[in-house]
């Protein structure tokens, strides 16, 4: 199925970032295990010929032309040939280095920055790189639906739930509120609660009412979820704005460099979607996704778990065979 087609006439373009820049230290050692070296796990293919990141990339191409999908990695993660290769097919300018790991909040707000220079007025989707989804295509055609949602209320930010099949304590969760009407907005709800990572007992409350895991993935106005940030963390919104006026200039790479020396980690879920339907109740929305097979690969036993009940533990490559092997010794 192919996606990539403009967006109705008079609507902004739409953009994406891919969050690449996390060093999957839960997996470090694993990774390491089975392949010799430490790589973060995006970068890594657990099964067929593709690593997750480069999963995502092609995931993210059926909608978004490559010169407008932003990617950030650690600039640590170059040293790596396999992240170069990875890399290099992907236009130069769309690749955002970050100098050190300071958490999602920046690691989101660095690629934005550029987009934002680049294309002040497009509405963008944020990809995580290390997630395993199945049913691609289908998943395309949701995050398809969030941007109309937000092409038709530029005041949105739509996240993308996925109906829990566990009280997992790792996983951000979603209640969803008030449902939206109107033909762009099909099954979308207000968000009346966002907690991320909650206590086991807190988790089966919140899958006993609706509760619906966060995917990360979401769609947003820039300028929307810029303001948002500016009023829920002025500090970090005014480090960013720093970055922003830059963009373009020779003292960019040494202003970033300055900036994140100065910055304290913010976490994209706990320090701003949290805070987001207190600060604005009908800000942030959530649009539940039915018929996927999705995971974040956060750990080991998840990974093996996925791919036994997505039917693919007999076409592991090494890597997942060893992997398998590992789980079923332990």
């Amino acid at each position: 199925m192919f996606f990539k087609t403009s967006p109705e006439a008079g609507l902004p373009a739409r953009c994406g970032i891919i969050l690449a820049a996390g060093e999957g230290n839960r997996l470090r050692s694993f990774v390491k295990t089975l392949r010799g070296y430490p790589l973060p796990k995006q970068y890594v293919n657990f099964i067929g010929k593709r690593s997750m990141l480069e999963h995502t990339f092609c995931r993210a191409l059926k909608m978004i032309p490559a010169e407008r999908l932003f990617t950030v990695v650690s600039q640590s993660h170059l040293q790596h040939p396999e992240v170069a290769r990875q890399l290099s097919t992907r236009p130069m300018a769309s690749i955002v280095e970050q100098p050190d790991n300071r958490d999602t909040g920046p690691g989101l707000l660095l690629p934005l920055a550029h987009l934002y220079k680049r294309y002040p007025d497009s509405t963008v989707v944020v990809f995580p790189s290390d997630h395993f989804i199945l049913e691609e295509d289908l998943f395309m055609v949701y995050v398809d639906q969030a941007f109309r949602v937000v092409e038709q209320d530029p005041a949105k930010v739509v996240l993308l739930g996925i109906n829990p099949s566990e009280a997992e304590p790792e996983y951000g969760y979603i209640v969803p509120g008030k449902k939206l009407y109107g033909p762009s907005a099909p099954g979308t709800h207000e968000v009346s609660l966002f907690i991320e990572k909650p206590e086991r007992n807190v988790a089966r409350d919140l899958v006993s009412c609706g509760g619906l895991w966060n995917t990360l993935v979401m769609v947003f106005k820039a300028k929307t979820f810029l303001n948002a940030v500016s009023r829920i963390a002025p500090l970090l919104y005014s480090s960013f704005e720093r970055i922003w006026r830059a963009v373009g200039t020779p003292s960019l790479g040494d202003l970033v460099r300055e900036v994140y020396q100065q910055m304290y980690p913010v976490n994209l879920s706990k320090g701003l979607l949290e805070l987001l339907p207190l600060e604005r109740p009908a800000a942030l929305c959530v649009l539940p996704v039915r018929g996927i097979h999705w995971s974040d690969w956060g750990s080991e036993q998840r990974i093996i778990h996925v791919l036994e009940s997505a039917g693919y533990a007999g076409r592991l490559n090494r890597i997942g065979e060893k992997a398998l092997l590992r789980c079923e010794k332990s």
